[in-house]
């Protein structure tokens, strides 16, 4: 399953409603802890199944990385439209 949530920045000071917007595009239950960067270009998420997701924007290219709890990995990379899945399982 392929989903990528995309929060822009706005204004630092409500970064609760940032958050909320990626728990309800991720459906993350409230057990799972999300951070977000100062600029809003990194997003961390640590599920509470011990799950670890990473979302980077840089320079218009998207990457999500899927460490899990059973130590397999995944990573999407969407640029240009171009959707590339590399996956260890």
């Amino acid at each position: 399953m392929l989903s990528l949530a995309v929060v822009s920045c706005r204004d630092t000071d409500n970064e609760t409603d940032d958050e909320s917007a990626i728990r309800e595009e991720m459906n993350l239950d409230t057990d799972d802890k999300v951070e977000i960067s100062e600029d809003g270009d990194k997003i961390k998420i640590e599920t509470s199944e011990g799950d670890e997701i990473k979302i980077k924007k840089d320079d218009g290219e998207y990457k999500k990385k899927v460490d899990r709890a059973d130590g397999s990995e995944s990573k999407i990379k969407v640029d240009d439209g171009e959707v590339k899945v590399k996956s260890d399982n």
